[in-house]
């Protein structure tokens, strides 16, 4: 059964996979679609959190918008996701940034992850 599902999905991944982190600063490119019209939207954020595997791969943005916050989830292998571009790394200490839901203003910012020396394909 799980060789089945394997090979279901097997054709259903993004042919370039999406690398970012949690933590990082990101625009999410999504594709919408209005009537026979297509477009794109971009919702920017900080990446809280990334959960499931495989197809069921989802990674959640967070966004202060008019002082309230808000969450958006995304696929990873969606078709509706055009690209993700990191703007921005941080270094975080932990699997999900759900504290932040909690905090406002400057609290909310994270320390800029640098890279290291004569590592320039990490940026």
């Amino acid at each position: 059964m799980q060789d089945l599902i394997a090979a279901t999905e097997q054709g259903s991944f993004r042919e370039t996979p999406l690398s970012f982190d949690i933590g990082d600063t990101v625009d999410v490119h999504t594709r919408i679609l209005e009537g026979d019209k297509e477009r794109i939207q971009v919702f920017s954020g900080v990446v809280i959190s990334k959960r499931g595997g495989g197809m069921r791969e989802m990674f959640t943005v967070r966004r202060i918008v008019s002082g309230e916050g808000v969450e958006r989830t995304f696929p990873v292998n969606s078709p509706k996701v055009a690209e993700v571009i990191v703007k921005r790394h941080a270094r975080v200490r932990r699997a999900k940034l759900y504290f932040l839901r909690d905090r406002i203003g400057k609290s909310t910012r994270l320390t800029e992850r640098r890279a290291k020396r004569g590592d320039s394909a990490n940026q």
